[in-house]
């Protein structure tokens, strides 16, 4: 167990930022909320330290965090989420932990922590874009809802596929206006040992209390520097963009992404892709880039950090984070 007070607010800030690779939204909005919680120190459990039988509710927001910024949360916006899943399951949750520790996201359980014990876990490890793609719906780990807002109430998903929890999730945020509130729920803390991503926010931390140059790192690796000299659509992928960088020693740095970034090559070969963690950082002013800010004539240092090993356990993991599940192709690392 750590104790978390408001000095470290900035650093678990930055290294969610840096988790996000390039997505999951800037953290601004979530620190501001965040603070109010941590004016006094909050617990921050590892998962072994808390009794596995322990229920738990992992918390996020979905769809466009731009929108976020000009429809600010409510304080309470996750609790008719969690009434709603209180009444289905039966039991009231005594632990909270992120959705996604990531971006925004990664902060957000802080909203809950007066109230509940702070689980050092999440359920992607990184930032990712689909619901289906949290860890507990990859296992298909029984008992586990997903309740969602949708502007004027809640929906809630019971369903043994994760496809159906990403197609209403879905739904439910267009309802909502484009972002909304989403829990988890039906799961302990013991399935969050096995199942989900232990220690995303002891990695954040540690991350944001780094050099940002990370070329001593043991978990980084620099995969280039140089300006931004294009950025083009991908073919037949509207959401797809990749973005060109005239590297300071000569090479050509190309990076894929859609919502975050999933693979970066260098003269033509793939050197890093998804799930390993990519990241753009501004040379002059340090800032963790989302992938809409790569625009023209800016100098930016490129990083891969270690994927998130629960991803790399099994062939089917992996399966979901790849970059030929968001149909890009020939994007393998060494190809």
């Amino acid at each position: 167990m750590r104790t978390l007070g408001p000095d470290r607010l900035p650093a678990l800030a930055r290294g969610f930022a840096l988790l996000g690779s390039g997505g999951g939204g800037t953290t601004t909005l979530l620190e501001l909320m965040a603070s109010r919680v941590l004016e006094e120190s909050v617990d921050l459990h590892d998962v072994h330290e808390i009794d596995p039988r322990t229920q738990c509710v992992a918390v996020g927001f979905a769809g466009s965090t731009y929108l976020l910024g000009e429809r600010v949360p409510a304080d309470d916006a996750f609790g008719p989420l969690l009434e709603a899943a209180e009444r289905w399951t039966g039991v009231v949750a005594a632990a909270v932990c992120a959705m996604e520790g990531a971006g925004l996201n990664g902060l957000t359980p802080f909203l809950l922590a007066r109230d509940r014990m702070l689980v050092d876990a999440d359920l992607m490890g990184r930032a990712l874009p689909g619901i289906d793609q949290l860890s507990l719906l990859v296992d298909a780990v029984p008992g586990v809802i997903v309740v969602a807002d949708t502007g004027g109430g809640v929906m809630l998903v019971d369903s043994s596929r994760a496809a159906d929890a990403e197609s209403l999730v879905r739904a439910s945020v267009i309802r909502a206006g484009g972002a909304g509130a989403v829990l988890v729920a039906g799961f302990t803390v013991g399935d969050l040992a096995v199942r989900g991503v232990p220690g995303t926010s002891a990695r954040a931390l540690a991350l944001g209390d780094a050099d940002m140059s990370f070329d001593d790192s043991d978990e980084a690796r620099l995969l280039g520097s140089g300006r931004v000299n294009a950025v083009h659509a991908v073919p037949d992928d509207a959401f797809a963009r990749s973005v060109e960088i005239a590297g300071d020693d000569g090479a050509l740095l190309r990076l894929v992404a859609r919502s975050e970034f999933l693979a970066v090559t260098r003269d033509g070969r793939t050197v890093a892709a998804s799930p390993e963690i990519l990241v753009a950082i501004d040379s002059v002013s340090g800032d963790v880039l989302q992938v809409d800010a790569l625009t023209l004539a800016r100098h930016v240092r490129v990083v891969a950090l270690d994927a998130p090993s629960w991803w790399l356990a099994s062939e089917r993991r992996l399966s979901r984070v790849v970059p030929a599940t968001y149909g890009l192709r020939d994007l393998e690392v060494g190809r």
